[in-house]
């Protein structure tokens, strides 16, 4: 099957962009695009594990409501959720009402507080995982490496939750770590763009062993 589809302004695009309506504007405006700003990188993190044994297409649709129900993932407003906020989310038919996870981002919330006072931001953590492009395998053809696995096995060490080795590299691709996007999309020169002119203060390069 090709990874490749001709989307409606007759560009080609990664093919699992025209798979739902939805998932065309996150594809051109947001997915592979490299992030630095610690709220969203924290969100994607959340949102990500929310979706395990889900699919994507659920988290996205509900995402403003996540937003609303987590105060907009300032993680250091949710660090401070107490039991009547973990009953209030279970109430909560917007978001994914799953106890496990939703305990999940409250620990997952007081970790990056800890992490960042480790590691200066969560951007300078996660970025030194990043891959070396030249290592990379062909677009789409893997669902962890050994990057995401260190990075989920560093962020399990420090007491993370639901951040599993595919939930790692989930993130990483959304997150702009690895650009992704297929060859022949017509966001994978913008996503490699984009990747060139992006810097982030106090980044150690991870190196796999």
């Amino acid at each position: 099957m090709s990874n490749i589809t001709t989307g409606p302004d007759g560009l080609n695009r990664c093919s699992w962009s025209g798979s739902v309506p939805e998932f065309l504007p996150y594809h051109d405006n947001e997915w592979g695009y490299p992030v630095g700003d610690n709220t969203r990188l924290f969100e994607k993190v959340c949102l990500e594990s929310f979706q395990s044994g889900l699919s994507w297409r659920t988290i996205l649709n509900k995402r403003e409501n996540f937003r609303a129900a987590f105060d907009g993932f300032d993680y250091a407003k949710v660090a401070k959720y107490t039991e009547d906020d973990v009953e209030r989310l279970l109430q909560d038919a917007g978001i994914i009402r799953h106890r496990g996870k939703i305990n999940a981002v409250i620990n997952n919330a007081k970790r990056a507080l800890e992490l960042e006072a480790e590691a200066g931001s969560l951007a300078a953590f996660f970025w030194s995982f990043e891959p070396d492009p030249e290592t990379l395998p062909e677009p789409q053809t893997q669902t962890t490496s050994p990057e995401s696995v260190a990075l989920s096995n560093a962020l399990k060490k420090r007491g993370w939750k639901f951040v599993g080795p595919t939930t790692a590299f989930a993130f990483m691709q959304a997150m702009g770590l690895v650009n992704d996007h297929a060859r022949g999309c017509v966001c994978r020169d913008k996503a490699q763009k984009a990747r060139e002119g992006f810097r982030v203060e106090g980044v150690k390069t991870f190196r796999c062993k």
